[in-house]
């Protein structure tokens, strides 16, 4: 019973209102000692947690890089970039982007773009310079603006979703594959991948025209 010390620590902790890591380590610490492994080898399985799961702490170092790089003007050196290049409109940037999301989430790249690191920081601040450039304004309405970064979200959302499931080795495709073999139906993984193409096709005429009305409005809605 005394493995359970542990849990003990954490509510006291939690409800003293101590610093959340701290409480962790001195319950692990004290789950570890009570349970008859030394300090080296409570150590050694932090590390070798740590290391077995380093993905789950790195998706958290990404966002004080992009607070950092925001800081230092990225937005606005986004913005000049487009201001630059007159011929990219909203409707080009948004269809290119929703190509490039739908392309690489297919190949199994789901990570090397996303909401946090290339919608915020990059493509809506583009974005907005675009359909500023459109409206003949030097800055979008803030209502306009909403719906601008609404529309790079979305686009990021559907190419990712639709891109990802022609992956075969994707999660939702083994489990689909897992499922139907527990019901006595066989399928491959690439079979299920192939008939992922028309609906990833299907959603991309879909959300492209819907950037091509939006991008064709001659005047923001109030």
């Amino acid at each position: 019973m005394l493995v359970l010390l542990g849990v003990l620590l954490v509510v006291a902790g939690f409800a003293v209102g101590l610093n959340p890591l701290l409480v962790v380590l001195a319950s692990a610490l004290a789950t570890g000692l009570a349970a008859g492994l030394s300090p080296l080898e409570v150590l050694a399985a932090f590390g070798k947690a740590f290391n077995e799961n380093r993905y789950v702490s790195a998706a958290w170092l990404i966002l004080p890089v992009i607070g950092v790089l925001e800081r230092s003007g990225l937005q606005e050196a986004a913005r000049g970039l487009i201001g630059r290049l007159k011929s990219v409109t909203f409707a080009r940037l948004m269809l290119s982007y929703l190509l490039f999301r739908q392309a690489t989430s297919a190949l199994g790249l789901t990570s090397i773009a996303g909401q946090t690191q290339t919608i915020r920081p990059i493509i809506a601040p583009m974005a907005e310079a675009a359909r500023a450039v459109e409206t003949g304004v030097s800055e979008v309405a803030p209502a306009e603006a909403q719906r601008v970064r609404a529309f790079a979200a979305a686009t990021d959302n559907i190419g990712l979703f639709f891109g990802e499931d022609i992956f075969l080795a994707i999660g939702s495709i083994l489990l689909m594959v897992g499922f139907l073999e527990q019901n006595g139906i066989t399928v491959e993984p690439l079979q299920l991948s192939v008939w992922a193409i028309p609906t990833a096709i299907a959603a991309f005429g879909v959300h492209g025209v819907r950037i091509l009305m939006f991008g064709r409005r001659e005047r923001p809605r109030p």
